[in-house]
């Protein structure tokens, strides 16, 4: 199957690259606030406020003098001290989908709010749309003030081009061919197998438990394979920029709580920093950890920044204030009490992200062009990223190859960062969804579900940091995990339901499958424990009837395996060969966390150790391993004795070490028994070496923590990474850093892959003279 699932075709679990600010935050979801009486969470999702109610003011505790900034010539300022006063919500009650009212109101076509902005009709503040074919540049001949320019057909133009999109063009077609050679595969294993037994009279266990197992984890493979069909339609967004002075105001929210207070600084340099009229736009910090030496920078940076504030909301014990949705909703509300009231777009950053200068002017043309437009989100990229990357940590191949194939088919997910949303639409569904691990993607779905439209804009226009730590990567990555398959319990799936009722088709079975994928895990793990038990059972695993049969299932066996390469290098071109297939080893070491966690999450009750959260290490965790930093980095022991048992890791060493054992048992059987060349042979390819050695790639993979303990990479200090001007602070990522330099464990793998497809071969090859 497509290369990126692996061997056995195994599925991505958890994409949607949701990053959130709260990374130290305890998800205690076990609290009785989140629960309902069967240990289920409430998600809260708010069409339109409860009627009737005026919005209390808010509590905002903003520097002393930041108010005396006003200027009455501009949108943000207001001439009549009246915008202090709250305006009553809309009339309109909630739909059915709404599980209860949210305290936050969005407001934002309010007319008491707004003197210089048409909030209302945001997508006509800019008439001018500039249909010019492409352009190397900005022209001066036909980009005129306040227009939008088109200056490419393609927005990934320069990420990857030429050849690369060429052979691209191709992965439907091989992709269905891979399908159809694999179908047809399976099909002569099981008429093998019941052939066999015909004549032999004698049941192949093993070689039932073994194409059981390919096809159970094939399973979510075929889905993904139909979706990837389903994209022959060409992905043709534009690469758009807002010019002149005649633009949109924008409310940018940086969300944050225990971040290191220069991290979060850096990210709002970058964003003050943007090539945008300073009167046009704002930054908020939303400090959910009320830091008060950030708050004191903050202060000190406002001086030079007027458009700049500080915010931290008031948490009451005791109260749900539902982490980084209860945030945004909070500065949602807030930013109708400053002065103009709340912008007409609302963007988010999270608090290591740091934006490159022509964000905002590259991301708003994609909602100005179009009215239906609701919210459009830029790919997350990281500077940070360890040599070989041997985690898998960074998201290129879910923002360079999944995230564009959704856009295509009008799917686009916000990814948690980066994005710019209209106001109205946020409107229209009740803010941020409440309860939710990944309120990112609820909030994108609840739009899609209600008419409107999200974009990928396939551009480089922010960097952050990937997590330094094995324990931070198990939770970031986990917490994801949870939050989409809840999100999609609450959404039905996206099969039916109100929330959903103006889905496409294209839409509805993306939110079906990427639910499903998630879930797979349980499976795709099960069968991990069954392979060193098949394997030590000693019985074969290929079963037929006579010497053609071995021929054709050999054949069949090649072809899938020759055919999987190819869709596995296309596939993987626009995020990079290499990057593919660190994907592919991560769906399977990772599985055991996440499938662990969804069976607390979903299956176990409280009383057996169910919880809602994402994964915890056991044991204490007092002394941070610091395994990336080469001066304080714990020695091998400590390493080994954290990662292989508060992070479990013991898992995937007793599961290499049981599967090499089995492997040289049956090798020796092989050699024992049979006294030919020719049996020896058929003997070893039909118990354990039968081609792609699938054995050695799920070794390998399972390995990755425990080559983690033993060698883990090492990073420079996040400074030496970014280059920073000495008179302003300002600080983007140095060319180098944006890139992942290939390492040795590359090449490691990359011979290993080599190496399986050797075989391959060469058991092909041999096929014609036994």
């Amino acid at each position: 199957m497509n290369g990126h699932y692996g061997p056995y075709g195994q599925a991505p679990y958890g994409y949607g690259a949701h990053e959130d600010p709260e990374e130290m935050v305890e998800l205690n979801a076990a609290h009785p606030a989140y629960r309902n009486p069967n240990g289920s969470f409430d998600f809260q999702f708010n069409d339109m406020p409860s009627p009737g109610l005026a919005s209390p003011r808010p509590v905002i505790p903003y520097r002393a003098g930041h108010m005396a900034h006003e200027d009455y010539n501009s949108p943000y300022s207001s001439p009549n001290p009246g915008w202090l006063q709250p305006t009553p919500r809309s009339s309109t009650g909630p739909d059915s989908f709404s599980y209860g009212a949210t305290p936050y109101d969005s407001r934002s076509a309010s007319p008491t709010l707004y003197h210089n902005s048409q909030v209302g009709q945001s997508h006509q503040s800019l008439t001018h749309l500039v249909d010019s074919p492409s352009s190397p540049g900005l022209s001066k001949e036909w980009v005129k003030s306040g227009s939008i320019a088109r200056i490419n057909d393609r927005d990934d133009a320069e990420i990857w081009k030429g050849w690369k999109r060429v052979l691209f063009a191709f992965t439907p077609f091989l992709t269905f061919t891979n399908t159809a050679v694999y179908f047809f595969y399976l099909g002569l294993r099981i008429y093998c197998i019941i052939s066999a037994q015909n004549a032999a009279g004698v049941s192949y266990a093993g070689a039932w438990v073994f194409v059981s197992i390919e096809f159970a984890v094939a399973i979510p493979s075929l889905m993904h394979n139909c979706w990837t069909m389903m994209a022959l339609k060409k992905r043709g967004r534009p690469r758009l920029r807002l010019t002149g002075n005649d633009c949109p105001t924008v409310d940018v929210f940086i969300t944050c709580c225990g971040e290191d207070d220069e991290v979060v600084l850096d990210t709002a340099r970058g964003a003050l920093d943007q090539d945008y009229p300073g009167d046009r736009f704002r930054v908020i910090i939303l400090d959910d950890g009320k830091s008060a030496t950030l708050e004191e920078c903050v202060n000190q940076m406002s001086v030079n920044h007027p458009n700049l504030f500080y915010m931290a909301r008031e948490k009451i014990p005791g109260k749900p204030h539902h982490f980084k949705a209860g945030n945004l909703n909070y500065g949602l509300d807030a930013v109708h009490y400053l002065p103009g009231g709340a912008g007409q777009f609302m963007a988010a950053l999270d608090a290591d992200m740091i934006p490159e200068q022509e964000w905002l002017r590259a991301i708003l043309p994609h909602l100005l062009v179009d009215p239906k437009m609701a919210l459009a989100c830029p790919p997350q990229l990281f500077y940070n990223t360890p040599d070989s990357d041997p985690l898998a940590q960074s998201l290129d191949f879910f923002v360079h190859v999944i995230e564009p194939i959704k856009d295509a088919m009008h799917v686009a997910w916000c990814t948690g960062s980066g994005y710019v949303v209209r106001r109205e639409a946020l409107d229209e569904i009740g803010n941020f969804p409440l309860g939710s691990l990944a309120e990112d993607v609820a909030t994108s779905t609840l739009m899609l579900g209600k008419g409107w439209k999200t974009a990928y804009i396939h551009e480089p226009l922010q960097f952050g940091t990937v997590p330094d730590d094995f324990g931070s990567h198990l939770k970031q990555r986990t917490r994801w995990a949870i939050g989409t398959v809840d999100t999609a319990f609450k959404l039905k799936f996206c099969l039916w339901g109100d929330a959903v009722k103006q889905m496409t088709f294209a839409q509805r079975f993306s939110g079906f499958l990427y639910a499903t994928l998630s879930l797979y895990t349980l499976l795709l793990t099960a069968s991990l424990f069954a392979i060193p038990i098949i394997l030590l059972w000693g019985k074969q695993l290929v079963a037929y009837a006579n010497q053609e049969q071995l021929h054709w299932l050999i054949w069949a066996c090649f072809a899938t395996t020759i055919v999987n390469r190819l869709c596995e290098f296309t596939l993987f071109i626009p995020a990079g060969y290499h990057t593919g297939q660190r994907g592919s080893r991560y769906q399977l070491w990772m599985s055991p966390y996440i499938a662990l966690c969804i069976v607390r999450s979903f299956i176990l009750p409280r009383w057996l150790g169910g919880q809602t959260q994402a994964f915890k290490p056991t044991g204490s965790l007092s002394s941070a391993l610091n395994e990336r930093d080469p001066k304080q980095r714990k020695n091998l022991f400590v390493r080994l004795r954290v990662i292989l048992f508060n992070y479990m890791a013991f898992f995937h060493l007793a599961f290499v070490y049981v599967t090499l054992v089995a492997v040289v048992i049956t090798t020796y059987k092989c050699f024992a028994t049979q006294t030919t060349f020719k049996g020896i042979v058929v003997c070893m390819i039909t118990h354990a070496f039968w081609p792609p050695l699938t054995f050695l790639f799920l070794c390998t993979s399972l390995w990755t923590p425990v080559s983690y303990a033993i060698d883990p990479p090492s990073v420079p200090d996040r400074e030496d990474l970014l280059k920073r001007d000495p008179k302003t602070a300002i600080a983007h990522p140095t060319k180098k850093s944006k890139k992942i330099a290939f390492g040795g464990q590359a090449a490691w793998f990359e011979l290993e892959y080599t190496v399986a497809t050797t075989a391959t071969v060469l058991i092909f090859a041999y096929s014609f003279f036994f």
